[in-house]
């Protein structure tokens, strides 16, 4: 069993900076591939990005490539989202998962979900 609490999220202007983390309980983190996805009012949750249980492989949703990093501190069963240039269209609360593997995370088949953290980005 994994539990996964996001933190970080906020009120930011277009074109700031904002640093998402989630942190993961149990002894399990390091085994697991971690995700981020986001859901914009009215609109389906969409993939954001995913890390390899090891944080050598990282995949980017092309609206956010380039802009967005995401990276895993295993000794701190932490996971991490920094956004940079953020858009208004970035507005969306933000959910931290884990997954079997980034194949099963990017189908968006998450065994674990966090509760979510809102991040607003104003124009």
């Amino acid at each position: 069993q994994v539990q996964l609490v996001e933190s970080g999220g906020g009120l930011v202007q277009a074109g700031g900076s904002l640093r998402l983390s989630c942190a993961a309980s149990g002894r399990t983190f390091s085994s697991y591939a971690m995700g981020w996805f986001r859901q914009a009012p009215g609109k389906d949750r969409e993939f954001v990005t995913a890390i390899s249980w090891g944080g050598g492989g990282t995949y980017y949703a092309d609206s956010v490539k380039g802009r967005f990093t995401i990276s895993r501190d295993n000794a701190k069963n932490t996971v991490y989202l920094q956004m940079n240039s953020l858009k208004p269209e970035d507005t969306a609360v933000y959910y931290c998962s884990a997954g079997q593997s980034v194949t099963t995370i990017i189908n968006g088949e998450s065994q674990y979900w966090g509760q979510g953290t809102q991040v607003t980005v104003s124009s």
